[in-house]
C-alpha cells in the first residue's frame, strides 16, 4: 500500500521564521497566541500572525496556532477572544490541550479545525477516537510511544482522524510535556507558558552514607554538577521510511525558541528525506541527512522509545547546548552591486570557512570569506561583530544566492 507524502510542520517563533520555514520546505508551521500557548517567549503578536496567515496562504502552506495551556478559570474570556480573532484570520487549525478549551473553541470558532497538542498525552487509539468524536480533526501522539503502539492506533484509529508525530528536537523531562518542577522551582509554569527549563539546569546531589546517617556525600559529574534530567534530543531521520510506510499525516520538528539557521537546516534535511523517499524508496539513505543534522545539534541525537520502549539512551547529563564545530553565520538580505548584504549572528573574519544552506537541497556551497565591506560606509573592514540586532556586512559570495538563505559558519 502506498501512502500519500506526510506534511512538514515546522515551529515558527515569529514571522521571520516562519517565512525561513517555508522557504526551506515546510509545508505548515505551528505560532503560539502570546500567554495562551506552551511558549509565551516565542510568541507571536496579532498582526504578525495575521501576516504569517496571509503570506502562507499566498504561497499555498498552511498555520496552526496554539492555545495549549491547561487554563484557569480566569483565563476563558481571553480564551474566547483569541478564538473569535483566529477564526477571522481564518488560521488553518488550532492546536489545544485542555478539554474545557476546545469547548469554547467548538463555540467560538466553529469553522476551524481543532489538533489535540501532544500535552493532551494521548497514547492509545481508544483516546485518539473519543478525541475524535469530540470535534478534533487531527491527534499529536505522545512522544512516549513506540512504532509498534503508533502502528497499533493508526489501524485502529477512525479513518478521518489525522495523527501527527514528533520526528525532531528537544525531549520534554516532564510526560508529554506536563511538568511542575518549572513552577515548583522558579513560580514558572510549564503548563501555563512559561517554562523555566529547569530539567536542562545543573543539579549538585547528595546521598546519604549508609553507615553514618545525616552525612551527605556529594554525587559529581564536573565542576558545574550533574545535568541528571537533561535529555538528548528527538532525531527520527533514519526511521523515516517506517514512519511514512505507517501513513502518519504530519511529521512535527520542536522548537519555537530556535533560530532561523536551526530551522533552515532541520527542515531542509527533513524535506530532502521526505521527498527522496517518495522518490526512490528502495534506495533511502538517512546518513547524508544525518550528517546536516550533526551539523546543527547542540545535544546528542537519540531515537527515544521509538525503537524500544526499554531504550534508556535519551539522558544527556551534560545539558549544555553548544556545537563546536558549526554555528549561525548569517542570512542573505538582498544584492548590491554584485556584493551581498549580510545580517550577522555571530562574529566573522576575512578567511572564515562558510557554507550556504541551498533550499531543498541537501548540499551546501562552501566558501572562504575574501573582503568584508562596512555595509553604511563601504570601507573594507577585517571583522565584524554582531554589536547590535540587525547588524549587516556587506561580502561576496562565489554562488547565486537568494534572499533569505542561510550561512553557516565552519569554527
Amino acid at each position: 500500500m502506498k501512502f500519500e507524502k506526510p506534511e512538514l510542520l515546522a515551529p515558527a517563533g515569529s514571522f521571520e521564521k516562519a517565512k525561513t520555514a517555508f522557504l526551506y520546505g515546510a509545508d505548515a508551521v505551528y505560532c503560539g497566541t502570546g500567554a495562551l500557548s506552551l511558549r509565551s517567549r516565542a510568541e507571536v503578536d496579532n498582526n504578525d500572525l495575521a501576516k504569517t496567515i496571509e503570506y502562507a496562504h499566498s504561497i499555498g502552506k498552511k498555520v496552526y496556532a496554539t492555545i495549549n495551556i491547561y487554563a484557569w478559570d480566569s483565563y476563558y474570556e481571553e480564551i474566547k477572544k483569541q478564538a473569535q480573532m483566529l477564526s477571522k484570520l481564518n488560521v488553518d487549525a488550532i492546536i489545544a490541550s485542555d478539554g474545557g478549551v476546545m469547548e469554547i473553541l467548538k463555540e467560538y470558532a466553529p469553522n476551524i479545525p481543532i489538533h489535540v497538542s501532544t500535552q493532551a498525552n494521548t497514547v492509545s487509539y481508544h483516546s485518539a477516537n473519543f478525541w475524535y468524536k469530540n470535534g478534533a480533526s487531527r491527534v499529536i501522539l505522545g512522544r512516549e510511544l513506540n512504532k509498534n503502539q503508533i502502528a497499533e492506533i493508526m489501524q485502529n484509529k477512525e479513518k478521518g482522524l489525522e495523527i501527527e508525530i514528533f520526528v525532531h528536537g528537544a525531549i520534554c523531562f516532564g510526560y508529554s510535556g506536563r511538568c511542575f518542577l518549572s513552577d515548583f522551582l522558579a513560580s514558572r509554569s510549564a503548563n501555563l507558558g512559561d517554562c523555566a527549563q529547569s530539567c536542562r539546569w545543573a543539579y549538585n546531589v547528595y546521598v546519604e552514607e549508609n553507615n553514618n546517617p545525616g552525612n551527605l556525600m556529594p554525587v559529581e559529574h564536573d565542576e558545574h554538577g550533574t545535568y541528571i534530567f537533561s535529555s538528548k534530543d528527538l532525531c527520527l531521520i533514519k526511521e523515516i521510511p517506517e514512519i511514512i510506510n505507517m501513513g502518519i499525516n504530519s511529521l512535527k520538528i520542536e522548537g519555537r525558541l530556535k533560530t532561523e539557521y536551526y530551522l533552515a537546516s532541520v527542515v531542509n534535511s527533513y524535506r530532502n528525506a521526505i521527498d527522496d523517499y517518495m522518490k526512490d524508496p528502495e534506495n533511502y539513505d538517512y546518513t547524508k541527512y544525518l550528517n546536516e543534522l550533526e551539523k546543527t545539534k547542540t545535544r546528542g541525537l537519540t531515537t527515544f522509545y521509538f525503537n524500544d520502549r526499554n531504550n534508556k539512551d535519551f539522558q544527556e547529563y551534560e545539558g549544555k547546548q553548544y556545537n563546536p564545530n558549526y554555528e549561525f553565520g548569517g542570512k542573505v538580505l538582498q544584492n548590491i552591486n554584485g556584493k551581498y548584504l549580510i545580517e550577522i549572528r555571530n562574529k566573522l573574519n576575512v578567511g572564515d570557512t562558510m557554507e550556504v544552506l541551498i533550499p531543498e537541497k541537501i548540499e551546501t556551497v562552501s566558501f572562504t570569506i575574501e573582503k568584508l565591506w562596512d555595509s553604511e560606509t563601504g570601507e573594507e573592514i577585517p571583522t565584524v561583530n554582531p554589536g547590535k540586532q540587525g547588524q549587516t556586512v556587506l561580502m561576496n559570495i562565489p554562488a547565486k544566492v537568494e534572499n533569505g538563505w542561510i550561512l553557516r559558519r565552519k569554527k
